[in-house]
């Protein structure tokens, strides 16, 4: 465990101080940048050792498979969780329930649904929009790759932000998978742009948050205003096989 814990510090330490330099190198405050961690497929034992580590913030991809670490660290202070992968509404309430934030939102019924179990818990979720800024069809999110598609998904972002128990904070995407980082950069660019659009566009709405960047390319996405890098491989190592 002590070895395990070790290495983690160490490769999390590695990416702070890229994400410091990549910051640098455009004027930006390092601290304006979070790491979330993906512990997706990864086992508790590891999360632990992360959290030993020094890290507070983690991303899942599966609410199934995140349920059960959540639930063994809920004792520990200052933990945050987001959900990081596409939902599926009969697992809805699990985020509702157990999730600090919903970074993919990415259709209104999924926003409807979690609006209703927000409002049964009493409660206010934190959330984002996630755009397809690609056109990839594998990719989910709200249209959101030329000005034609972004005009169309507007109607679905008026009824999303005015949903009273989510609370937008901001965008997430995630770009083609290259093999060059700098290949990334136009994705992320027309994400700000965008960000500075619906500024304009709903001022009543704070967008601040951009998500996005992985072990791939986040040091392209920091250079390109990302606020939140998502980044697992990187900190934990491989991942692990998926079993649920």
């Amino acid at each position: 465990m002590e070895t395990l814990v070790r290495h983690i510090r160490e490769r999390y330490l590695r990416v702070k101080e890229q994400v410091a330099q990549s910051a640098f190198e455009v004027g930006r405050d390092p601290k304006a940048i979070r790491i979330l961690v993906v512990t997706k497929t990864q086992p508790l034992e590891v999360v632990k050792a992360a959290i030993e580590a020094g890290i507070t913030l983690f991303g899942e991809n599966y609410p199934e498979e995140a349920l059960p670490k959540i639930l063994a660290l809920q004792s520990q202070p200052g933990i945050e969780w987001h959900m990081i992968g596409h939902l599926q509404s009969r697992k809805a309430r699990i985020v509702v329930e157990h999730f600090s934030v919903m970074e993919t939102i990415d259709r209104v019924e999924i926003a409807e649904k979690l609006n209703r179990f927000a409002q049964g818990a009493n409660r206010v979720l934190p959330a984002m929009l996630e755009l397809n800024v690609s056109g990839e069809e594998s990719k989910f999110g709200l249209p959101a790759w030329d000005d034609q598609t972004f005009t169309s998904m507007l109607g679905a972002i008026e009824k999303v932000v005015s949903l009273p128990n989510l609370s937008i904070k901001g965008l997430m995407t995630m770009p083609p998978l290259f093999e060059k980082m700098e290949e990334s950069r136009p994705y992320f660019v027309k994400l700000r742009k965008i960000q500075d659009s619906l500024r304009k566009i709903f001022p009543q709405v704070c967008w601040d948050e951009l998500s996005m960047g992985t072990s791939a390319d986040f040091p392209v996405a920091v250079q390109e205003g990302a606020t939140i890098i998502r980044i697992g491989t990187a900190i934990l190592g491989p991942r692990r096989q998926k079993t649920v």
